[in-house]
């Protein structure tokens, strides 16, 4: 009987986690595959990868699936003793991390392949292994879980960020994020020993049950909750723990920090949200005030800062601060709104910031790369299409209605004001009015200043689909938001256990 129970519990722990095995198989078998192919088969591999994340896309939302799981997967299924968990919170992210890391391999293919030193198919397996440690965080319910896909998508993105070997800049960007980033695991290594520690386990369900029946939680737990918010402040590029974000996102190769900016950012904020919601809510008083630090503090810096950039990636990663500080406020509301809307801004920011950094790698002259504002100058004149689909994307950073970035900043600030929190939703369109300078700023380069020299034409149908792609979803949810807004709906209760 307990065998027949064993292997019934071994297959629901498959089915619960089938499409992170469907990507740990494709990144294995085109991890062989391109060291026995040789160099020039990236493209390739990124196609294989991209069928393979496609597939697990497909077996996560396949109808079939969630008849094995409990209530059709209305409920949330757990699997390897309650350490994964898949429910409508873990599919609504994951959609994006595959959507979004796809995405990025076909930015990359033009890239890599103009600079003949990164054409190597190991390219778009570590988006894959990236990928893969991103949904094992977003699905995990265990802290041991949390810190196996937490390390699994940092080594990959270690080796990303220094990817151009022969580059100094590069090396430098990753170096810092690889000592930076080890001083974070640390962290929230030590903070989940004091957890373990005080509350003598490390699963979310039974942390969530004691700590709600804690009278008075002790003070080496709340600094254990410190310690690990601290560590995911530094995953997100909040402030101050923002200071690897401008040269990570300037040294590291465009794709590169396009997959930073948007993919890994998603992830981190997720994994954010389960573990503050579920197992430390009883805590919510104390992790409260430090959310609301983090996010007015990066609201106010990555908006001030941003004024003063001259290149447009160190700019991006300025606007990703501030965007970071903007999403925290929905965390910091603690309310079903302010987790919805900061869902529905991550579902729209980061086909956003895709489409900008589509237009980047658009930037080149005489075959090299350049990465100054003052280069998008007579953009409007000599590539009108691809102005116009920068200017869309400005303006929905910027927030200008009826675009997609109205939204995202409009339920982030109406779930505020709901919680009576009007000061920090003040602040936080006072910040959104600063950055629209560095925003517009763009838009006036690209058509008020003269050019000295146009940009090559871009052959690469990839970059341009990507672009495409990008720019349909801003001009559809502005029209149609409410596939996006249920969806949210549907995870937030989730998440919530509503």
């Amino acid at each position: 009987m307990n065998s027949i129970l064993a292997l019934i519990s071994n297959q629901m722990s498959a089915i619960t986690i089938l499409p992170e095995i469907i990507v740990a198989l494709m990144g294995m078998i085109l991890l062989i595959a391109g060291a026995v192919c040789g160099a020039r088969v990236t493209r390739q591999v990124g196609m294989l990868a991209i069928l393979g994340m496609a597939v697990a896309g497909f077996v996560m939302l396949c109808p079939q699936r969630m008849h094995f799981l409990p209530m059709g997967g209305q409920m949330a299924s757990f699997g390897f003793r309650y350490m994964f968990v898949d429910d409508a919170f873990a599919r609504f992210v994951k959609a994006i991390l595959l959507i979004g890391s796809s995405l990025s391999i076909m930015l990359s293919w033009y890239y890599v392949e103009q600079e003949e030193s990164l054409e190597r198919p190991e390219y778009p397996v570590l988006i894959l292994f990236a990928t893969l440690g991103m949904m094992l965080m977003v699905s995990a319910s265990d802290l041991m879980s949390v810190y196996v896909g937490l390390e699994l998508q940092s080594l990959s993105l270690y080796v990303l960020a220094a990817y151009r070997r022969d580059d100094l800049k590069s090396s430098e960007a990753g170096l810092k994020y690889f000592v930076l980033g080890a001083l974070s695991s640390g962290l929230i290594l030590y903070g989940i020993s004091l957890i373990y520690g005080y509350a003598g386990t490390t699963n979310f369900i039974a942390l969530n049950f004691g700590v709600h029946h804690m009278e008075h939680p002790p003070i080496g737990l709340i600094i254990g909750v410190v310690f690990v918010c601290a560590a995911m402040a530094f995953k997100v590029g909040a402030v101050p723990f923002h200071m690897w974000t401008p040269d990570v996102y300037e040294g590291a190769p465009t794709p590169v920090t396009a997959f930073f900016a948007t993919t890994a950012g998603v992830a981190a904020l997720a994994m954010f949200m389960r573990m503050l919601m579920e197992p430390f809510s009883g805590l919510a008083e104390q992790w409260q005030q430090i959310i609301i630090f983090v996010a007015v503090a990066s609201m106010l810096l990555g908006s001030f800062a941003g004024l003063a950039q001259s290149n447009i990636k160190r700019l991006m990663a300025y606007s990703s601060i501030a965007n970071m500080g903007f999403i925290l406020v929905g965390l910091a509301v603690r309310s079903a709104d302010g987790i919805q809307a900061l869902l529905i801004y991550l579902a729209i920011y980061f086909i956003n910031t895709l489409g900008v950094f589509g237009v980047i790698l658009c930037l080149r002259r005489n075959g090299k790369m350049v990465e100054k504002i003052s280069d998008l100058s007579g953009l409007g004149k000599t590539n009108p299409l691809l102005a116009l689909t920068m200017v869309l994307f400005m303006f929905s950073l910027t927030g200008v209605p009826p675009l997609a970035g109205f939204f995202g900043k409009y339920f982030v600030f109406l779930a505020a004001v709901k919680a009576h929190m009007v000061p920090i939703a003040i602040i936080g369109m006072l910040t959104s009015v600063v950055s629209a300078y560095y925003y517009l700023r763009v838009i006036k380069v690209m058509y008020f200043d003269e050019t000295q020299q146009p940009i090559d034409d871009l052959p690469d149908y990839g970059v341009k689909i990507v672009i495409g792609i990008a720019a349909v979803y801003v001009l559809v949810f502005t029209i149609y938001p409410t596939p996006v807004i249920d969806a949210a709906a549907v995870a937030m209760h989730s998440l919530l256990g509503g």
